[in-house]
C-alpha cells in the first residue's frame, strides 16, 4: 500500500506531538516542514527516493545545510510516529562551526543599547523582559514561569520537554519584578502579561526587540530573545568556566548543545589565531 500523508494524518502527528511534551515551537516547526513535503510531493506516494529528492530540492534553493538538517529531523519524526522507519531520511553532515557570524554576535554593549532605548522609550515591560531573559538565561517560550510568587521565592520552576529544572533569579531582578508587578496590579501569576491579561507570544517580543534597533543603533541581524540567552550562556561560562553547570542551568541534556552557545565571534577567533605569531 501506497504510503500517504494527509492533512489527517498531520492532524494525529501533531497530537503525537502534544503528547510527547514538544514545545509549541517545536510543534509549529514540525508540522510547518511535513507539511511543506506533503504539498512537494503533489499526492505522490512516500519513498525513501522521493525523501532525498526533496533534500536535494531544498539544497537547490540554496538553504543552509542546518535548515535542511531541522527539516529532515521533522519528517524522521513523522515517519517514527507512523513507523515508516525504512523511508527516514539521512542527514548532511556538517562540521561544527568554530565560530559565530559577526552579524549575529550580540554583545554585552548591543544588550545594554536595547535596554537603555527601551527605557527612554518608556517601554518598561519590554525591558524587564529582556533584563529577566538575559539574566537567567531561560528560553522565551518559559518567560510564563516568571511569575509574582517566583520573584518572591528567588527561584522559578521550569517544566518544558518533560522535565523539571529550577533557575534562580538574581536579588536585584527579583526586587526589579515585585516593583513592576506591584505597578501592573498584579496580585499573583505570571508577570508579563499583554494589556488584555494574557501571555505574550513569541511572535510579539520578538516585533517589540526588532521595534528598538534603529533607534539603540544595533544589527537587526543580531536582535532576536534567543540571542539574549545565547549571551546569558557567554558571559555565565566565562566567570565559571564550567560547561556541564551551564548546560544544567540551561536545561540542556547533551553538552553538544551547550557547546554551540559558546562559540566565539569570527573577529574573536581572528584575534585568537594573530595572538599565535606563527606567520613570521
Amino acid at each position: 500500500m501506497d504510503k500517504q500523508i494527509t492533512q489527517k494524518t498531520l492532524q494525529a502527528y501533531g497530537a503525537y506531538l502534544r503528547r510527547e511534551e514538544k514545545s509549541a515551537a517545536t510543534r509549529e516547526k514540525y508540522l510547518r516542514d511535513a507539511g511543506s513535503f506533503a504539498r512537494w510531493l503533489e499526492g505522490r506516494p512516500v519513498t525513501r527516493d522521493a525523501v532525498a529528492e526533496w533534500k536535494g530540492h531544498l539544497l537547490e534553493l540554496r538553504y543552509a545545510p542546518t535548515t535542511v538538517n531541522t527539516a529532515l529531523a521533522a519528517l524522521n519524526s513523522l515517519f517514527r510516529f507512523l513507523g515508516w522507519e525504512d523511508c527516514r531520511a539521512r542527514f548532511l553532515k556538517v562540521q561544527h562551526r568554530l565560530f559565530r557570524p559577526a552579524e549575529r554576535e550580540l554583545t554585552r554593549r548591543d544588550y545594554e543599547a536595547l535596554i537603555a532605548q527601551a527605557q527612554r522609550e518608556g517601554r518598561t515591560r519590554l525591558a524587564l523582559l529582556m533584563e529577566t531573559i538575559c539574566a537567567t538565561g531561560i528560553r522565551v517560550g518559559e518567560v510564563k514561569y516568571i511569575t509574582l510568587e517566583a520573584a518572591r521565592a528567588g527561584r522559578a520552576e521550569i517544566a518544558l520537554k518533560g522535565k523539571i529544572r529550577t533557575i534562580l533569579i538574581p536579588g536585584k531582578l527579583c526586587r526589579k519584578l515585585e516593583k513592576y508587578a506591584k505597578k501592573q496590579k498584579t496580585a499573583s501569576g505570571e508577570i508579563f502579561l499583554t494589556r488584555s491579561g494574557k501571555s505574550l507570544s513569541r511572535r510579539q517580543i520578538w516585533a517589540e526587540m526588532k521595534a528598538l534597533c534603529g533607534k539603540a543603533g544595533v544589527e537587526p541581524s543580531k536582535v532576536f530573545p534567543h540571542n539574549l540567552r545565547h549571551l546569558f550562556a557567554t558571559l555565565f561560562y566565562k566567570a565559571c568556566k564550567d560547561i556541564a553547570r551551564l548546560a544544567d542551568v540551561l536545561g540542556h541534556s547533551s553538552i553538544e548543545t551547550t557547546r554551540i552557545y559558546l562559540l566565539t565571534s569570527g573577529e574573536e577567533h581572528r584575534r585568537q589565531l594573530e595572538h599565535l605569531r606563527l606567520v613570521t
